[in-house]
C-alpha cells in the first residue's frame, strides 16, 4: 500500500534514478498510483510522491481523460512562448488537507519521451494543460517542486498555509 508523501519529507527532494526494467512491481505501483491519483481529484503523480525515487509518474489529461503512465519521462523541447497557471500539488496540502494553489509560469508546449508499461518507446507534444502537468510531474522526478518557482514573498505566503497544516 503506497503512501502519499507531503511536503517538508525529504523524498520529495531527491533527484529519482532511471527504472532500469519493468517489472511488476513497477506496473503495481503505477496502477496503485492512478488510482491514488483519481480518488484525491488529481491529475498527475510522480514516483517519489509516494515514496519511490525512480523515474516514473502517472498523469491524466483533464479534457480526454486518457491516462498516461510513463516511465523515464524526458521532455526533450519546451517552447519560447510561456503561460500562466494554477498549480497545486497532492504533496503540498494546506489545513483543509486539500491542495494549496499558486500560479506559476511554464513553456506553453512540450515534447515528451517516455517508456510506456509495454516497453514501447512513445513521443507526444503537449501544450496547454497536459503541458502543464507533465512538466510539474517531472520536475517531482528531480527533486523540485512547484512551489521552487515562485517569488520568496510568494512562497513564504504558501508555507504558511501548508505549515498550519502539519500542525
Amino acid at each position: 500500500m503506497l503512501q502519499m508523501k507531503l511536503c517538508g519529507d525529504l523524498i520529495l527532494r531527491e533527484k529519482c534514478a532511471p527504472v532500469a526494467h519493468i517489472t511488476p512491481e513497477l506496473l503495481s505501483a503505477m496502477d496503485e498510483m492512478v488510482q491514488m491519483m483519481l480518488s484525491q481529484n488529481g491529475v498527475g503523480l510522480a514516483a517519489p510522491q509516494v515514496g519511490i525515487t525512480q523515474r516514473f509518474l502517472v498523469m491524466m489529461d483533464p479534457d480526454t481523460e486518457t491516462v498516461y503512465k510513463m516511465i523515464n519521462p524526458n521532455i526533450i523541447s519546451r517552447s519560447d512562448e510561456t503561460v500562466v497557471m494554477e498549480e497545486g500539488c497532492l504533496s503540498v496540502l494546506g489545513p483543509d488537507g486539500l491542495p494549496v494553489y499558486s500560479n506559476v509560469r511554464r513553456p506553453e508546449k512540450v515534447v515528451v519521451e517516455w517508456t510506456n508499461e509495454n516497453g514501447d518507446k512513445l513521443s507526444a507534444q503537449m501544450s496547454g494543460v497536459p503541458a502543464r502537468i507533465v512538466q510539474h510531474e517531472t520536475d517531482h522526478l528531480d527533486g523540485i517542486l512547484f512551489i521552487d518557482y515562485l517569488s520568496g514573498v510568494k512562497r513564504e505566503m504558501l508555507m504558511r498555509k501548508v505549515n498550519r497544516g502539519h500542525k
